[in-house]
Parts: C-alpha cells; structure tokens; sequence
C-alpha cells in the first residue's frame, strides 16, 4: 500500500506543507458551486482533469499530506490505521465518472500525480491519460523501452529492477534482451517524457482545468492547471479540494466537499440526464486480466507505453500554442514601452500648442493694442484747440486803428482754426464709419459745418463794415457782429468737445 511506497522512496526533507485542516462547504454552498461548474463544463471546448491522492482515499488509500495523510504522520512517528493493499484497492466513483466522461470525450486529458494505477483499472485509454510519477501496475523495459501491464503491484519503487525479462519481440523476431524496471519515480528522478510532453500540450489546448483530490504543491504537475488562466483570455481553473491549496486565490471555483459527492450531483444535474456513473468492473480492468491470463493480445501482454507519435504531434501544438502567446507578450511589452514615449510626445505636443495659443494671444494683444493706439492718436488729433483770446473791446485804452489788425488777426486764426475743423471732422468721422457711430457724426459734422460757415459769414461783413469806414474810428461796442462772432468762437470747443466725447 502507499505506506511501504513512501518507505521505499529515497529520504527527502521538503515534502511540503503537511496536515493543514480541511475545510467542508455548505450542502447550499455545493449545490450553488456543483450547478456554476455544470455550467462551465458544457460551454468549455477543452477540459483537462488534474488528479491527486485525495481522488483514491475512499478505495481505502490514505492521502500523504492530509490531517491523516502518510506524511504527516510519518512526521509524528505514527504510520496510517488504513491498511488496504494495492490489489484490494477498487476504482472509486470519481475514477468512474472521469472514465465516463473521457469515454463521451467531454474530458480530453487526464493528467494525474498518482501511483495507484486506479484510472488504468477505470478503464481511461493511455492515450488520454498521463502517469506522470509512475504507476505501481506497469513496468518499463530498460532497452525497448516498452511499458507492460503487471498483474500485481510492483515489489519495488524508484525504477528498479523488478527480475522479470522484458516479454517484447523486435520486428525482426528477435526477442528483446531488456530486464524489466518498475515505473514508479522516485523524488529525484525524471518524468516520463512522452507523458509530460502531451500533459503540457493539452494543459495549454485547456480552456477549463479542473483539480480533483490535489494540494498541488508537487511541480511542475502542480502549476499545469494554472495553463488554461495563463494561455486563454477565458480560461478558467476549478479545484476540488478539501485542504486549501497553493493555488486557492489563482482558482475561478473553489468546492471543499469530498470529490465522489461531487462528481453524483454533477452526473445528476439536468445536462447529464440519463447518465449515471457506471460501476467499477472487473473484467475489464487490464490487471485482473493479465492476473487471470485472459482476453490478451497474442504476444501475451498488455502494451501501455504512450505513443511517441502522439507525444511529437502535440509538442507541435504546444509549441505553436506558446510561440503565439510568447508573440502576444512581445506586442503587450512593445506597447507598454511606446506608452510612456506616446506619451512624452503627447506632453510635448501639448506644450506645443500651450506655448502657440499664448503666442496667439500675445499677438492678439498686441494689434489690439496697436488699433487702440491709433484710435487714441486719432481722437487726439482731431482735437482742435482753438485759442480764445477776449479782447476787451469796451476798453478805452485800446485804439481804433488797431481794431483792423485784430480783426485781420483774428480772420486769419478763425480761418486756420475753420481748416482745422475741416480736418478733425474728417478724422472723426472716418474714426466713426470704422466704429459703427456714422450717426453720431453725421449730425455733428453738420452742426460744425454750419458754425464755421456761419462764423466765417459774420466774421466778414464784419470786417468789411470796417473797411468801408475809410479807416475812420468806428465805436464797435455798438457793431453786434464781432460779439456775435464771439459767441461762436466760444460755441464751437463745446460741439467739438462733444463729438469727440461721442467717439
């Protein structure tokens, strides 16, 4: 039984994390976790199961690292109560069901770390099964290489020689001079090559592992299941376990309840009506038939060597499977580094535009500030000044002789000022057709027209009373015409006054 296996493997000091407790779901709970895993079951195109000792303990096989399990026991100096033998042992209902299920082809792989040889005995075909620590029911020939089906367990472990000379004919006729090894590893030695090139393959074909029975703390068997998370976008990972496992949070579904109850609420869900598990039968298990020598090929012997065809044709799948991930990574990592340089343009880019639209609006600024700068140029050269000078006509001091010349001055002045006028309200009013106030102008355009006509009238029939005079003294304060002119001369800073205050 496992007890003399583990006795007879070489001493190994880390054999993991021994006796965690186990931990047992509401029946709801596994009702709810039974019902999501039918679920993924029918939408998956490629499921591969994951197999560990906790599958074999109800054929009366204890397990190596739970509350009971070999090891850990072993670690307390105590050895388990189960004493069941190798040849007493009897597939259970989860061998039974996974049987089913790889026979429907819903289960394409099987992938399990046991030695029991129970799936053998379950009837799972070798090319859907991989042993990967050996099998306690096979033997390997050390030159052809062939496994043979024993009809009782090997007496030895680690790949030793078992005394019985290998059974195969060559092509030629020869028999084969190869002695016959047990295939069952020991801590250090290889995996079957042809076994762990198919269970990589289709651990990474698997949209959908489901662990049954496993701590999963023995690698690389341990991280395959991890395979369908890491090469589909989808995939998903289901563990059936007891104990907590090394990769419980990596895991979509958790179920802690035993495997066989799992498996009889699965089989009796809806999508698998008119199913049942079938029962375990004798006749047809390889074992019990090389042990009664019945129903045998004609060489005698039960060949269980895994195809080396198969094993080549999906290392090639693997392979294409992995580059192509390997390609999607190199694309996810070539445009992770382009980010922080896109980035870095997008920043400069930017600064680009900041530094353009603050360009902008200093330039902006500036023409308003040049068109303000000619407007108020404008407005203050369209101001006239006009110089007032008042002339205290009822003055005695001021002679009549000199009233002519101030007269003449002042005709000179009023016409510099009229030229004056002329040009600030042409100033104006173009100031005016540019701002939109044509209207504002107009009016006081022709108010200042008709002053400076009417001050330039009055301002000559002025002077020439004066001159008629022959130049005889004349008392102006009786002429109302220069007072009158006067007054006009005062009136016209007022409007000009205004129309620029328009402005």
């Amino acid at each position: 039984m496992s007890c003399n296996y583990a006795e007879g493997l070489s001493p190994y000091e880390n054999k993991g994390k021994l006796g965690a407790p186990e931990k047992f779901d509401g029946q709801d709970e596994v009702e709810s976790k039974v019902d999501q895993l039918a679920s993924w079951i029918q939408e998956a195109k490629h499921i591969v199961l994951h197999t560990g000792a906790g599958i074999s303990t109800s054929a009366g096989i204890p397990d190596f690292r739970g509350p009971r399990g070999v090891w850990t026991l072993e670690k307390k100096g105590e050895k388990p109560e189960i004493n069941v033998s190798w040849d007493d042992a009897k597939p259970t209902p989860t061998h039974m069901a996974i049987a089913k299920l790889v026979e429907m082809d819903i289960v394409k792989f099987v992938i399990t770390q046991n030695i029991d040889g129970l799936h053998l005995r379950s009837g799972v075909p070798r090319e859907k099964l991989a042993e990967l620590h050996g099998n306690m029911f096979v033997d390997q020939c050390d030159k052809c290489k062939k496994m043979i089906v024993r009809d009782s367990p090997s007496p030895t472990v680690g790949q030793k020689y078992t005394g019985t000379d290998c059974p195969v004919y060559k092509d030629n006729g020869r028999k084969c001079r190869g002695k016959l090894r047990d295939f069952v590893l020991d801590w250090e030695d290889n995996l079957p090559d042809d076994d762990l090139t198919i269970s990589d393959s289709h651990s990474m074909m698997a949209d959908l592992s489901i662990v049954m029975g496993s701590t999963l703390q023995i690698i690389p068997a341990g991280n395959m299941p991890l395979y369908a998370k890491k090469y589909h976008e989808n995939g998903k990972l289901v563990i059936c376990n007891l104990q907590p496992t090394k990769h419980y949070s990596k895991a979509d579904l958790n179920i802690h309840t035993y495997v066989d109850d799992i498996m009889t609420k699965l089989f009796n869900k809806d999508c698998y009506l008119g199913l049942s598990i079938p029962e375990y039968c004798a006749d047809q298990d390889p074992v019990r038939r090389m042990a009664d020598n019945r129903d045998l090929p004609e060489s005698g012997y039960i060949d269980y060597t895994q195809c080396p065809n198969l094993a080549r044709t999906f290392k090639k799948r693997g392979d294409d499977i992995h580059e192509q991930y390997l390609k999607i990574k190199r694309e996810e990592k070539k445009r992770k580094s382009l980010e922080p340089e896109k980035c870095t343009k997008l920043i400069k880019l930017e600064q680009k535009v900041i530094t353009e639209k603050k360009s902008t609006k200093r330039i902006l600024k500036k023409s308003v500030k040049s068109e303000e700068t000619i407007k108020s140029e404008s407005k203050e050269s369209s101001v006239v000044h006009i110089v007032e000078e008042v002339i205290d006509l009822d003055s005695d001091d001021n002679d009549n002789s000199d009233i002519k010349d101030i007269h003449d001055e002042l005709k000179v002045e009023i016409k510099q000022d009229s030229l004056a006028l002329g040009m600030c309200i042409y100033c104006l009013g173009s100031l005016a057709n540019r701002g939109g106030m044509g209207g504002i102008m107009n009016s006081n355009s022709i108010r200042l027209d008709k002053l400076t006509n009417d001050l330039n009238r009055r301002l000559n029939e002025s002077l020439s009373k004066n001159g008629d005079s022959g130049g005889d003294t004349t008392d102006i304060s009786d002429t109302n015409s220069d007072s009158d002119a006067l007054e006009v001369i005062e009136e016209i800073p007022i409007v000009v006054q205004s129309v620029t205050g328009s402005c």
